[in-house]
């Protein structure tokens, strides 16, 4: 791999300097047990997936090769993924810092660099396939997610840490993620901050502190219950 892409803005990397994918895999993917709940064909037609925090769309990706394999055939379920970035990257930036995962990723890295939009403020729908949609926010997550309205069956908690970027770890944030699961609903992300732990629990998130990725000792997963804290 390549050495790993930082942002400057918020003195943090995007991915795991050890193996971004298999953090992702490990967080996200088998965080909110992906894996076996598309195996299992346990949802509705449409299987919704929610990210604060789009950066190289290395989680979407991950998530739409993951969804490939497990496809049947004339399966018509579809996999609807929603996603929020305050500050986008260009195709360009997307396509060399994950070059080092086209085998793992094949003709899928390159389909959506071509369908990439050009990173402006406002609402982009990518057709990725035919039974998968990307919907990319370009704005404050603040901002997006009261406009909002889907029936979220997992999310992906992957702003940059919260001790740099703050505004994506608020309470109303938070809020916005309870309107938006149901009883069920799971979330993983790799921080174990304490204030995400009792931010995501007053909102009605049962919360687990269970293994982290490589040398992160820790992570948050849980499902929403709904049950808000006094």
């Amino acid at each position: 791999m390549k050495s790993v892409p930082r942002s400057e803005r918020f003195d943090d990397v995007y991915f795991s300097a050890e193996d971004g994918l298999a953090e992702t895999l490990h967080v996200f993917l088998e965080g909110n047990s992906l894996t076996a709940r598309w195996e299992d064909r346990d949802f509705r037609e449409t299987f919704t997936i929610a990210e604060t925090g789009f950066g190289t769309g290395l989680n979407f990706l991950a998530a739409w090769e993951l969804w490939s394999r497990l496809r049947v055939q004339n399966n018509p379920r579809r996999l609807e993924f929603i996603s929020v970035e305050k500050y986008p990257v260009n195709s360009g930036f997307i396509k060399d810092v994950l070059s080092g995962w086209q085998d793992e990723f094949g003709d899928l890295l390159m389909r959506f660099c071509d369908l990439y939009p050009v990173p402006k403020t406002g609402m982009h729908v990518i057709d990725a396939a035919e039974d998968v949609r990307l919907t990319l926010y370009i704005g404050d997550v603040a901002e997006v997610l009261p406009k909002i309205e889907a029936r979220v069956d997992a999310w992906f908690l992957d702003g940059f840490k919260p001790a740099s970027n703050p505004e994506m770890w608020t309470a109303d944030v938070f809020a916005q993620m309870a309107r938006l699961s149901h009883a069920g609903t799971s979330f993983a992300t790799f921080t174990a901050a304490g204030e995400v732990r009792r931010g995501l629990q007053a909102a009605g998130f049962e919360v687990h502190k269970v293994q982290g990725f490589g040398r992160k000792r820790d992570m948050l997963s849980g499902v929403f219950t709904g049950g808000v804290a006094s």
